[in-house]
């Protein structure tokens, strides 16, 4: 960028944001512009709008200056999709971070909720709690402070079978039109004026009748998941990120339009629940126990997760320092601790005698010091078993689920199911929400003798009972390490793989996914498809109407980078 026009860009922001808000150092704008997995690139700045109205005003001098606009909140997204990806844009970067805009309104007495773009699920969670509410999701991604708004760009979630994916028909969020003009567009299902500034100003104040709206025919949240899930003959995966049922203006945007707020549903939380932690070293009994479930309860249980032993050793060995600081600091200090340890290791970098990855290095030597830190009945599944289910049973589901384990486990060898305590119940969901975390620790740890990491987001057809065998033995012999877990009742996996050294994961992800397509699978599920998966047809088409001038996170889904889509 040539200078004065740098200087008349830095000027015209100023009129907006404070000289805090606003970073040109690319030292510290790499702390931003790098991806929490996978993704970097240049930007010229990065700011912190304050307000709605702030970040309105920042998109008008944005659009004014010709730049790409990157729109990012906690950066905890696993395919890159909230940072630049490499160099090769026609246009400065800028990115926009969210994460000040943490407003939550409270809607219909707490039955909705509308969200600003920068707050995030373990708010959400928090908020709701005296008022026996809950969010849609509550694993995996709460932990490392994911924010609301996102989860519904990238429709993530669903884990939770009675809830759904994250999804709403009403947002407001800024586009800009076929004419290069930026324009508010208000779908909330609340009128709080005609102008952008009536409108955010309102929004922002909660300057409107907060429990007794307007009826609308918009949905809030997935409200026909529970019925598309349990169609265990269908030939196609319950929810993936490219389906068209589920990709409208906010919902599934993937950052191609500017997402000011979203109006959720939220769900009552269960007067009671209880854990049951299943072992088998047969794959076939659990195909046959999520097909009972699906087919057979009145009332689902709210969560049914898949664990392979690969995935409970990672997590066992790799996130035990996670594990610890939730378990006894909670999910809140967890944000602050990976921005922490980020930079951190930014500084260590910078110290020639210290090794890469300082941080994790450090944190895995003194997790190793102290004791272990599961309980026993679960550690002695882990010596019996290959595979596991992790089921957590709420109200009428629970008497369902726990005559239904007593049944099919009766006279069996190599078939088994634990009642949890609460303390073990508490333990074996933590186990499962850390271990997202362990391929990258392995890969860090053993850098030396492996190659790259390979993570894949699967949905398989709902009908699939080979989950366990796709791959051959040819593809499997190029790994030096695989982790597989899923959300078993909705047929979503996520297999990790640490190639060894040498193999090239370009052509050997083309491999697999060949494999899955001859399996009639999506991908990605629910972590939308970043900069690491090629978008569908369905979906591209989906991007170019929301973002006709591909200003908006340009290149996501492999498309094209250029103005215009050239």
């Amino acid at each position: 960028m040539i200078n004065n026009q740098l200087d008349d860009f830095q000027n015209s922001l100023f009129t907006i944001l404070e000289k805090e808000s606003v970073l040109t150092q690319q030292e510290k704008i790499r702390f931003y512009s790098t991806g929490i997995r996978v993704g970097s690139g240049e930007a010229c700045a990065v700011l912190f709008p304050k307000n709605l109205l702030q970040l309105w005003q920042t998109l008008e001098v944005c659009i004014s200056f010709n730049k790409v606009i990157i729109m990012q909140a906690a950066n905890t997204g696993l395919t890159g999709g909230s940072t630049p990806d490499g160099d090769n844009y026609d246009r400065d970067i800028v990115i926009i971070n969210t994460l000040q805009l943490d407003q939550l309104v409270l809607l219909n007495n707490a039955s909705q909720i509308i969200a600003f773009p920068g707050s995030t699920l373990y708010q959400l969670e928090e908020k709701l709690l005296p008022l026996g509410r809950g969010p849609h999701s509550v694993i995996g991604s709460s932990c490392i402070g994911a924010s609301i708004v996102g989860g519904v760009c990238n429709n993530s979630g669903g884990n939770l079978v009675n809830r759904g994916p994250a999804y709403t028909e009403l947002s407001l969020f800024a586009r800009l039109n076929d004419e290069g003009s930026l324009e508010l567009v208000n779908h909330l299902g609340i009128n709080l004026g005609n102008t952008p500034e009536e409108i955010l100003t309102n929004l922002e104040s909660s300057n409107f009748e907060l429990n007794n709206l307007p009826n609308t025919t918009k949905m809030a949240s997935d409200q026909e998941y529970k019925k598309r899930v349990r169609n265990i003959q269908a030939n196609t995966p319950a929810r993936f990120n490219a389906d068209n049922r589920r990709l409208y203006e906010a919902s599934g945007c993937a950052g191609k339009i500017a997402v000011f707020a979203v109006r959720v549903d939220t769900f009552l939380l269960p007067k009671k629940e209880q854990v049951y932690f299943v072992g088998t070293n047969d794959p076939k009994h659990l195909t046959d126990l999520r097909k009972s479930i699906l087919s057979g309860f009145d009332h689902l249980p709210d969560m049914g997760e898949y664990m392979h032993r690969s995935y409970f050793d990672g997590s066992d060995k790799y996130c035990k320092d996670t594990f610890i600081f939730i378990k006894y600091f909670g999910t809140k200090f967890l944000p602050r601790l990976l921005s922490i340890k980020r930079r951190v290791d930014q500084i260590t970098e910078k110290i020639s005698f210290l090794p890469k990855h300082f941080a994790d290095k450090a944190l895995q030597f003194l997790a190793n010091l102290l004791p272990d830190h599961l309980p026993i009945r679960l550690r002695n599944f882990r010596d019996k078993y290959e595979h596991y289910m992790l089921i957590l049973a709420s109200d009428e589901s629970i008497s369902l689920t726990q005559n239904l384990l007593e049944l099919v486990t009766s006279n069996q060898d190599q078939y088994e199911y634990i009642s949890c305590t609460k303390s073990e119940g508490n333990d074996a969901l933590l186990h499962r929400y850390v271990a997202g975390a362990a391929p990258t620790r392995y890969r860090i740890l053993n850098s030396a003798n492996v190659g790259e990491l390979l993570p894949l987001d699967i949905a398989l057809p709902r009908n699939c009972s080979t989950w366990n065998d796709l791959l051959p033995t040819e593809v499997i012999s190029q790994m030096a390490e695989t982790f597989q877990l899923g959300h078993f009742l909705c047929m979503v996996f996520h297999w990790d793989f640490v190639l060894k050294k040498g193999v090239d994961s370009n052509l050997l992800k083309d491999q697999i996914l060949k494999i899955l397509d001859r399996n009639n699978a999506k991908y990605p599920a629910e972590h939308n498809v970043g900069h690491l998966y090629k978008a569908d047809p369905c979906l591209i088409n989906f991007y170019r109407g929301l973002d006709p001038t591909n200003t908006f996170n340009p290149g996501i889904g492999r498309t094209s980078k250029k103005k215009y889509y050239k």
